[in-house]
């Protein structure tokens, strides 16, 4: 079989994994991947049920890969993801054009489902939740990252429940890999020209497998030479335990931003939402981060309009947004997701919460902006990680994710270099190479 697939991969950074795993696996039964819908004898549209709307922007997508396959062979058509796991049945009903329904517990089974489809010519509903076997799948498989920066998945699902989430209806239970099958997966990155991981899961720092938690893990790719920088994310305040905060007291490699959603400043609206942490508890977290490196800063997520919000919850939030300075956060409106505890409570006026929404994003901004400010004149060091568009620069991110770009070569892909920064705005800072300069920052 010869034949190419397009995906197109909506939401969080483990959709960009899985889908960069699903094509790891396709491979091995003849296709090869394109960029151009109308190349594609397959198109795959890896989902993401988080906000609104999200099962409405799958079937527009599917109209426009109707209009664009209008006068040629229909592809093989795969809705994959977290829409595919919630609505399954229901989206092959509704669109006959869908051929391949696949959840992402169930990507281990893709290969034997698209033989199948194409041999019986029949639709296929593929929605068990088998975590253990897809992992085990995937670990015989090559991660073909091929990338400076890389994500690996060490856990999935989550038990918390917050009432306003649908990742546990949709992924499931929580399940951590066995540390020796992600040691081999980062080995394999390393050799193929990582520098930097980035350890992914929906409540990443619940990771715990036969007693190894990530505070273990980070250790332990830390031993891998060619990895220069480790990242996590997404975190949850519950379980960011002391041994993980003591890790940035030994690590050499874990960069200082720490990404550890709030969702928001009010404790009513926190217990509403089932967080099952404080505004206490969270800025005990940050007072101990910051006690054994001043320099590491936080990023974000952010709820505003949940229902029961009132303004002076609002004006908490807006106040620990101030006082804890959040440098690179996501806000949204509230957006019930059926199937939730949040799913059918009365809505506050949409009009209050996009005021409210401006606000928050206004703050953040500047928060953004006076970061930024504050790195001009000053030493960063950068994982170079390519060329601009224009060949002429190159393009990195800091210690802190921020986007540089500098007047360095094709060369220096993949080292981390020590640039002064003369200019910045809110998402990119712009510099050159630094001589002899000892105004460093973390």
């Amino acid at each position: 079989m010869n034949q190419k697939i397009f995906i197109k991969t909506f939401g969080c950074q483990m959709n960009e994994y899985d889908s960069n795993r699903i094509y790891d696996s396709v491979k091995k039964i003849g296709f090869e991947k394109t960029e151009n819908y109308e190349d594609a004898n397959c198109y795959l549209l890896n989902t993401c049920h988080i906000r609104d709307k999200a099962k409405e922007k799958v079937y527009h997508e599917i109209g426009r890969v109707k209009k664009i396959f209008r006068s040629k062979q229909k592809p093989l058509v795969i809705i994959a993801g977290c829409v595919a796991q919630a609505e399954n049945q229901e989206m092959l009903k509704r669109e006959p054009y869908i051929d391949l329904v696949i959840g992402p517990q169930a990507y281990h089974k893709i290969n034997d489902t698209i033989l199948n489809h194409i041999k019986k010519k029949k639709k296929i509903e593929e929605t068990d939740f088998d975590a253990v076997s897809k992992f085990e799948y995937f670990n015989k498989i090559k991660n073909n990252s091929g990338k400076i920066s890389s994500f690996l998945t060490i856990q999935e699902g989550c038990d918390k429940f917050c009432h306003f989430c649908v990742v546990p209806y949709t992924r499931g239970p929580e399940y951590s890999r066995p540390l020796k099958q992600i040691i081999s997966e980062a080995k394999y990155l390393a050799e193929t020209g990582t520098q930097e991981i980035i350890l992914l899961g929906q409540n990443v720092n619940a990771y715990n497998n036969e007693n190894n938690k990530l505070s273990n893990l980070i250790l332990e790719i830390e031993k891998i030479p060619e990895i220069k920088r480790i990242r996590y994310t997404t975190s949850h305040p519950k379980d960011m335990s002391d041994d993980l905060i003591d890790v940035y007291k030994n690590s050499k490699k874990l960069m200082p931003l720490v990404h550890l959603p709030v969702q928001s400043g009010s404790d009513k609206i926190l217990d509403l939402m089932n967080r099952k942490h404080t505004i206490s508890e969270y800025h005990k977290i940050y007072d101990k981060l910051k006690k054994i490196n001043s320099n590491i800063e936080f990023s974000s997520d952010f709820i505003i309009g949940y229902p029961g919000e009132e303004v002076k919850d609002f004006e908490a939030t807006f106040e620990l947004i101030k006082k804890i300075k959040f440098i690179n956060s996501y806000s949204f409106i509230f957006s019930p997701r059926p199937g939730t505890v949040a799913a059918d409570l009365k809505l506050i006026d949409k009009k209050i919460s996009m005021e409210r929404l401006e606000k928050i994003q206004n703050q953040l901004y500047d928060n953004q902006i006076e970061m930024n400010k504050s790195l001009e004149n000053k030493t960063v060091n950068v994982l170079v990680e390519n060329l601009t568009d224009d060949k002429k620069q190159v393009f990195g991110r800091s210690e802190y994710m921020t986007s540089v770009i500098f007047n360095g070569k094709k060369e220096d892909i993949g080292k981390i270099m020590s640039v002064k920064i003369k200019r910045s705005n809110r998402t990119t800072l712009f510099g050159e190479l630094a001589i002899n300069t000892n105004q460093r920052v973390a």
